[in-house]
């Protein structure tokens, strides 16, 4: 009976391990990391100041977003504080801590169903992080951030301070190692340039991805005239109006300190081109292409913008290009300049490459001229593109000023890297989540297999074996356009053979390699061989 009674607790204990959901892998040897995200990367919610309890999401959703943007989140800058104050006088904005802060970077509007994918943020890289052994609330945490206020506002850079003792305490007295994204870049560089002795003490690795280190200026540029979208395509539909996003950044200190860095040696300047049309002495009309530096392009966005307003709350109110925000971010660039990376802290720069990115903006045309700057408003800008991630010119990106460990060029799209597989491979080479001790970012290549064909037969006593296989190999390194287009694919065949004894049989074999010139990052190779051996 008690042996039956035995087999029955052990069948229990069985199922019972089967049914139980299996806890992720956690690896207790990870140092800590803190997810900072950029501009538009965090969920924002309106609270009520009387009843604290009263929240909304306002940042980001789909049912009335355009209106609760124009009521809820449009701003004017305070240039007593820094601060872009809510229009809303019952209403302070504030960032959910939910999941030690991950809640709040992760996906940004959880209640979308389709289409979900263009809301996520580090989504993707914390499903990674997971898998390689991160816990949340013990190595895994998350920094979000109201992203229209200044990257050097004290607030945020207290809550930030607060937010690294938090994460050192709870992960045991580590170090911890700091992901940014985009404009988060920014953030931490301006954390570490005023608060250098509190970033030695908690942090041991920055990792900085697609930083817009010396600023977005063709985007920028875009941006103060007509605007920006958060995502493209069909799902625009659903989200914030270009026009009402237009209103808010324009009183946002963050977009200001993102207009390309003044005292920066571009290779190619960035520049605002603008089509008009002019009346000469005798009052003939010409049509001329003017062009401005970023200096110059600032007496441009104030006449565009002079006549700018909106209407909050049946009042009507100007929204100039604001000089205030212009000073404040001068002071940014300032503090930017005078950063350096802490001894016993390591700096990594990873930077998107291999997409056409906006440098310089061209509004109007010799066919249809602008004939009054306020027209620019109306007024879809042609782009004068160079290498980048779509957002950011890789030139921007790589141009930290810092003393980097490595920077990595990635091919790939501003927001959309965040998902990259090749970017996790990096990651988790830095973060010492691998185990491979011989991989390097810096001279990094993936290799993905393409095809494979085998066949075997037999024939008059012999074995003939064939087989084809091709792959793809990925890199960062480009050959020179012209270059490539005159080279040829380069072949190499080897032949061996094998002398028969008592133990093996006679066998030979020939192989031929095929490297075709790479193009766009990606090498084709192709390897072709057959063998043949006395069938025994």
């Amino acid at each position: 009976m008690a042996m039956l009674v035995e087999e029955i607790v052990r069948s229990v204990e069985l199922w019972l391990r089967m049914i139980k959901k299996p806890q992720p892998y956690v690896d207790p040897n990870l140092d800590p990391v803190l997810l900072v995200p950029g501009i538009a990367g965090s969920i924002l919610k309106a609270v009520d100041k009387e009843n604290g309890d009263k929240e909304e999401r306002v940042w980001i959703r789909i049912l009335a977003a355009d209106y609760t943007c124009r009521t809820k989140l449009w701003s004017r800058f305070d240039p007593q504080t820094g601060r872009s104050v809510t229009l809303d006088p019952k209403k302070n904005i504030v960032v959910p801590e939910d999941r030690y802060g991950l809640h709040a970077i992760d996906v940004l509007d959880p209640d979308m169903i389709i289409g979900r994918e263009c809301v996520y943020y580090f989504h993707d890289m914390i499903v990674e992080m997971i898998k390689w052994g991160f816990q949340e609330g013990k190595t895994l945490f998350g920094f979000g951030y109201d992203f229209r206020q200044s990257n050097r506002l004290p607030e945020t850079l207290e809550r930030l301070a607060k937010k690294l003792e938090s994460v050192y305490q709870a992960s045991g007295g580590k170090k911890i190692s700091i992901i940014s994204h985009s404009m988060g870049g920014l953030l931490v560089k301006c954390f570490m340039s005023l608060h250098s002795d509190i970033f030695e003490k908690y942090v041991k690795n920055w990792i900085a991805i697609a930083a817009p280190f010396r600023g977005a200026p063709g985007y920028i540029t875009s941006t103060f005239l007509n605007g920006m979208s958060f995502v493209e395509g069909w799902e625009q539909n659903f989200f914030i109006s270009k026009w009402s996003m237009h209103q808010l950044l324009i009183e946002c200190p963050s977009i200001y300190e993102l207009m390309a860095c003044p005292h920066f040696h571009w290779q190619h300047l960035p520049v605002l081109e603008i089509w008009r049309e002019q009346q000469d002495s005798d009052g003939n009309s010409q049509i001329i292409l003017e062009s401005y530096s970023p200096e110059e392009s600032i007496q441009i966005f104030k006449d565009a913008l002079s006549s700018n307003t909106v209407i909050y709350d049946g009042e009507d109110i100007p929204l100039p290009f604001n000089l205030d925000i212009l000073k404040w971010a001068d002071k940014t660039h300032k503090v930017l300049s005078h950063a350096k990376v802490p001894p016993g802290v390591k700096f990594y720069n990873v930077y998107g490459i291999n997409l056409e990115t906006p440098h310089s903006a061209c509004y109007g045309s010799a066919e249809v001229p602008i004939t009054d700057l306020p027209e620019l408003r109306f007024c879809e800008p042609q782009y004068i593109c160079v290498d980048g991630d779509g957002t950011v010119p890789a030139e921007s990106a790589k141009a930290d000023g810092l003393n980097a460990e490595a920077r990595v060029g990635v091919p790939g799209e501003h927001r959309g890297i965040l998902s990259d597989h090749h970017l996790f491979r990096i990651l988790k080479h830095w973060l010492k989540a691998d185990s491979d001790p011989f991989y390097n970012p810096i001279n990094d290549y993936v290799i993905l297999p393409t095809a494979f064909e085998l066949e075997r037969h037999k024939e008059n006593g012999l074995q003939f074996t064939s087989l084809k296989e091709e792959w793809e190999v990925i890199s960062e390194e480009q050959d020179d356009h012209d270059d490539m287009v005159n080279r040829k694919p380069f072949v190499s065949s080897i032949c061996i053979s094998q002398a028969g004894d008592d133990q093996t049989s006679p066998a030979e074999a020939c192989a031929t390699v095929t490297v075709h010139p790479q193009n766009e990052g990606k090498q084709h190779v192709e390897l072709s061989a057959v063998s043949v051996s006395v069938d025994a």
